[in-house]
């Protein structure tokens, strides 16, 4: 009967071994997932600031043409108005800034 208990221990610790291995791997397969992940994820967060420079630089293109007189667009004519409109503001501002700070 010692046999029968030695290879029944035995068992238990091949099968001990068996489901720690899986585990393991489990493990090691869903760390790989997730570098994975996060490494797409990175991408697309990087192609997405390219997408966001190549807009605001089709934007400033639009603009200097509209200050050219080269935009017939009126919806472009009307947003770069706006523009214009709160640079005027922006100007104002900074010379109330600077004459409380009695520079002016």
């Amino acid at each position: 009967m010692k046999d029968k208990g030695a290879s029944d221990m035995a068992d238990f610790f091949e099968d001990l071994g068996k489901r720690i291995s899986d585990v393991a791997n489990d493990i090691g397969k869903k760390t790989e997932d997730t570098l994975e992940i996060q490494r797409r994820k990175s991408d697309i967060r990087t192609l997405r600031r390219a997408s966001e420079r190549d807009l605001m630089d089709i934007g400033r293109m639009i603009y200097d043409k509209f200050q050219k007189g080269e935009i017939n667009d009126t919806d472009c004519i009307t947003l770069c108005e706006e523009i214009e409109k709160r640079d005027i503001q922006i100007e104002k501002q900074e010379e109330e800034i600077s004459r409380i700070r009695g520079e002016v």
